[in-house]
């Protein structure tokens, strides 16, 4: 691609907000960034003699810049945003896209139920939320169910109910589902759910106070002494949950955020406090281009951490420290949440105590991360030089089978990339055609089909390779990496000792007869075996579920013509699978909605 004409390209840039992006001369995308201005910002690029290090590498690969104008400056940074996570520019900070925050929901029924729910929020009923995770949001829902005995049985449990199950016995559900509890009842109970998630605790404990000196008045004694442990049990709660403040306001929500950056590692630490209590944290791990600051790194989070959900944008952002832009940010999430937002730094009182803790947990994650790098790094470079590689084995890859008795076989590929699992790359592959426990035959369908789509698109290839086996597992890999004419993939097997212990594996090369024994304490050893036996467990969680789903699911689900209806009539009928079996085709036809045709067809298809 020749060099980019900028002058050119600047005289016809529009004034009107948008983003752009840049291209290097491969084509690639290495920059996402928004603008009021689009001439104004990109201009500055060009023009401006004291950028960072960072930013003068930039425009130096910079071969192309594509623009997309937008109505307003808040269109501009959702579309900034999509782009970003879709092509994950090097020169951006990228953040993992997280799945949905997960909610609360409170059902709109006669006796509505509480659950965890992501997604959209097309349920009818009440949402709570976002928490900071599942575990706080079922810890929530615990909370609940002890202090106002809220169900959170599914429907299809409630409705068919004829006596009360554990929860009602262990006091965690007020049997509803039985008529222990009238619907007034149960609906004033819901109404305190209701007002304890907004924020209306002392609202809360008077009403409950209220219900318990008109229970003494009445003489109706036991009811005054559950009402005055339900009491006591929220102000406890109450007083678990308050960080330094108890006067704190509870009707903001607040976000604090701290992040700190060192030797090409990030953190960022995100504090949540809803109503004056701490919901929970976050930390996120970005990858960091070299010469960023950490004003550029706050930005960044800001700017892709808030969806246009305005229910996630909290009412104050505390953080560590101000970015150039953050007028200008605080603009934009006033505007998407439809509310003022406010962006702080200079905080007293609980926010200071609070921004405070959030440095601290920062500094910690980003001191243990270190230390962990370190860790892996140390391991990479003992395994190179142990396994006398020519380069450090930054992407690895592991295959394992996982079988019973030649049943459901299952080839797992992990893959560990700087001595850390990357998930996102992990496969399964489903063998068939192989002779059932044919553990060569079985390797060798895996890895071909593995390496053919990587070479087919032109994907990442791995710098070393481990066959979770002896010679004869690795000589059907190193078939296939000849058949490909790979040879720049280092091949090795990984076998257990002859009394298979932890320590004592043997590491098999494709062009040596004598398997190596690394040291038990040896680190490269140490990694060797934390990816083998990721690979183990990945093979095995597959092969479990394929078997258990097999094993779940009717013989009868096979029959052409045999839906759900015929299939619980047939069950009825007969008492079970055993009982159909064992049935003529005479007696099939007694059943309802069995013709004749259908009922040799069922004899057919068991016999």
């Amino acid at each position: 691609m020749p060099s980019f004409d900028f002058k050119h390209f600047l005289q016809n840039l529009t004034l009107r907000p948008g983003i752009y992006q840049m291209f290097n001369e491969t084509g690639e995308v290495i920059y996402v960034g928004k603008a009021k201005n689009l001439k104004s910002r990109v201009s500055s690029y060009f023009q401006k003699q004291d950028h960072s290090p960072k930013t003068r590498v930039l425009v130096k690969q910079v071969r192309d810049i594509q623009v997309v104008i937008t109505a307003s400056e808040n269109e501009a940074l959702i579309l900034e945003n999509q782009l970003i996570k879709k092509h994950k520019p090097r020169y951006n900070v990228v953040f993992r896209d997280d799945k949905t925050y997960p909610y609360i929901h409170l059902s709109d029924e006669e006796f509505p139920r509480l659950s965890i729910h992501r997604g959209r929020q097309s349920k009818k009923g009440d949402y709570f939320g976002p928490f900071t995770g599942s575990s706080s949001a079922r810890y929530s829902i615990s909370l609940m169910q002890k202090l106002f005995a809220i169900r959170q049985c599914e429907n299809s449990v409630f409705n068919y109910r004829s006596r009360p199950c554990l929860q009602y016995q262990i006091k965690r559900c007020s049997g509803s589902c039985v008529g222990k509890i009238g619907q007034p009842d149960y609906s004033s109970d819901v109404e305190l759910v209701r007002l304890f998630y907004r924020g209306k605790n002392d609202s809360v404990i008077g009403e409950l106070t209220s219900r318990m000196e008109r229970a003494s008045e009445q003489l109706e004694f036991e009811q005054a002494a559950r009402l005055r442990d339900q009491i006591i049990s929220l102000r406890r709660v109450l007083e678990k949950q308050s960080v330094n403040n108890l006067n704190a306001s509870r009707a903001n929500s607040i976000d604090v955020i701290s992040c700190k950056s060192r030797e090409k590692t990030a953190v960022v630490f995100v504090l949540q406090i809803r109503n004056g209590i701490v919901q929970g944290s976050r930390q996120y791990f970005p990858k960091l281009p070299a010469d960023t600051d950490d004003g550029e790194l706050l930005n960044s989070f800001i700017g892709q951490y808030y969806p246009t959900n305005t229910a996630e944008i909290p009412n104050e952002i505390v953080v560590n420290s101000l970015a150039d832009n953050s007028e200008f940010m605080m603009e934009l999430l006033s505007a998407i949440a439809g509310r003022k937002v406010k962006i702080t730094h200079q905080v007293k009182t609980s926010k200071a105590s609070w921004l405070e803790m959030a440095n601290r947990n920062v500094e910690q994650i980003l001191i243990s991360k270190l230390k962990a790098k370190s860790h892996l790094n140390k391991r990479m470079q003992v395994l190179m030089d142990e396994l006398s590689l020519d380069k450090l084995p930054f992407r690895m890859e592991c295959f394992d089978i996982s079988h019973f008795q030649g049943e459901e076989t299952v080839a797992s590929c992990v893959v560990f990339e700087q001595g850390q699992a990357k998930k996102s790359d992990y496969r399964r592959f489903n063998i068939k055609g192989v002779t059932a426990g044919d553990d060569y035959a079985a390797i060798e369908q895996a890895v071909r089909r593995r390496f053919e789509r990587l070479v087919k698109e032109d994907a990442k290839l791995p710098d070393l390779l481990l066959i979770d086996g002896g010679k004869g597992q690795l000589n059907q890999a190193q078939k296939v990496l000849e058949d490909l004419q790979l040879p720049q993939v280092t091949l090795i097997g990984v076998a257990k000792g002859s009394d298979r212990k932890v320590g004592m594996e043997q590491i098999f090369f494709p062009s040596e007869a004598i398997a190596h024994r690394l040291e038990e304490d040896s680190p490269g050893l140490h990694l060797i075996q934390a990816i083998r036996d990721e690979a183990h467990r990945f093979a095995i969680t597959g092969h479990r579920g394929k078997r258990d789903k097999k094993r779940k699911t009717s013989t009868l689900e096979g029959i052409e013509g045999v839906g759900a209806k015929r299939r619980k009539a047939l069950i009825q009928h007969f008492g079970g699978i055993q009982g159909i079996q064992r049935a003529g085709v005479q007696d099939l036809k007694q059943v309802e909605g069995i013709s004749e045709k259908l009922a040799n067809t069922i004899y057919d298809f068991l016999h």
